[in-house]
C-alpha cells in the first residue's frame, strides 16, 4: 500500500486557472502556492501582472506550452493560459487517513456530485462542523477547480479532502477498515437523528439526479433520512449535508 499512501501529487494541492483566480492566491498570505504555470504564448500586462505577483510571493512561474496549460488546468476555456498550484495542508491520500494511528471517526463520502457549487458548500460546512475527513473521488465527483473554491468562500483550501480514484473504491477500503456506510435515502425508515453511529461511520452523499449510485449502494449498512414534514420530496445534497454534519456536531462526534 506504500503508493497508495503516498498518494498523488495531485492529493497536496489544488489547482487554480485563469488569471483572476491565480493573483488572488498569490496575494492571499494565508495561503501558500508551489508554482505558476504561465503558457509560452502568454504575453503583454496581464502575464506581466502575474510574473511580479509571483516574485514577490517567492513563487516559481515555470512556462509551458498552451496546449500543456489547458491540459494541467482541464479546462480548454476558462484557463486564460495560467494556473498555480496551491497547497491544500489538510489534503491527503484516504489510504493515509485510514492508516493513521486513530483513523477519522466520521466522514462524508461523495458519490456522483457533479455541480461545483454543492461540493464547495459541502466542504465548507463539513469544515465548519469540525469533520475529520471528507472524501472527494478524482472520478465521479466535481474537480476541485475555482468554481468549488468560490462555492466554498475560499475555505477548500484548507478543508480535510481526502482522495481516491472513486466512490466505489473508497467504499471498499472503508468496509475493510471497519467502517459502516450510512447513506441518505428519502424513504428510510431510520432517521438521522435517531441512528445509533457505531465507533467508525461514513455518510455517503449521493448526486443531484441519481443519488448514491449502485456500486457504493451495494456495500451500504443503513439507510436514513432525513425526517421533513413540510411537503417537500428532498432537499438539494449540500442541504442535507449540513443537517448531517451538524447533527454530528450536536451529538459530539467528528
Amino acid at each position: 500500500m506504500g503508493d497508495e499512501l503516498a498518494g498523488s501529487p495531485k492529493d497536496r494541492f489544488l489547482t487554480v486557472y485563469g488569471r483572476k483566480p491565480v493573483l488572488e492566491a498569490l496575494g492571499d498570505p494565508d495561503l501558500r502556492v508551489d508554482k505558476v504555470i504561465l503558457a509560452d504564448t502568454a504575453r503583454g500586462p496581464a502575464a506581466a501582472e502575474i510574473q511580479r505577483a509571483a516574485k514577490a510571493a517567492g513563487v516559481q512561474v515555470q512556462r509551458a506550452s498552451a496546449h500543456r496549460v489547458k491540459v494541467l488546468a482541464g479546462n480548454g476555456k476558462q484557463d486564460q493560459g495560467v494556473l498555480a498550484d496551491v497547497v491544500a495542508p489538510r489534503m491527503r491520500a484516504l489510504a493515509a487517513a485510514l492508516d493513521d494511528r486513530r483513523p477519522p471517526a466520521r466522514l462524508l463520502l461523495l458519490d456522483g456530485i457533479t455541480t461545483p457549487a454543492n461540493v464547495g458548500m459541502i466542504l465548507r460546512t463539513a469544515t465548519a462542523a469540525g469533520l475529520s475527513g471528507v472524501i472527494v473521488p478524482r472520478r465521479g465527483v466535481a474537480a476541485l477547480d475555482p468554481m468549488v473554491v468560490k462555492s466554498s468562500a475560499g475555505v477548500a483550501f484548507r478543508a480535510p479532502v481526502l482522495r481516491c480514484g472513486s466512490a466505489r473504491e473508497a467504499a471498499e477500503m472503508l468496509v475493510e477498515a471497519g467502517y459502516s456506510l450510512f447513506a441518505l435515502g428519502a424513504s428510510a425508515g431510520t432517521s438521522v437523528f435517531d441512528v445509533e453511529l457505531p465507533q467508525r461511520s461514513a455518510f455517503v452523499l449521493g448526486g443531484e439526479t441519481e443519488g448514491v449510485g449502485e456500486a457504493v449502494a451495494e456495500l451500504v449498512t443503513e439507510w436514513v433520512s432525513i425526517p421533513m414534514p413540510g411537503d417537500v420530496e428532498s432537499l438539494n445534497v449540500s442541504a442535507a449535508a449540513a443537517v448531517l454534519s451538524f447533527e454530528l456536531v450536536r451529538r459530539g462526534v467528528s
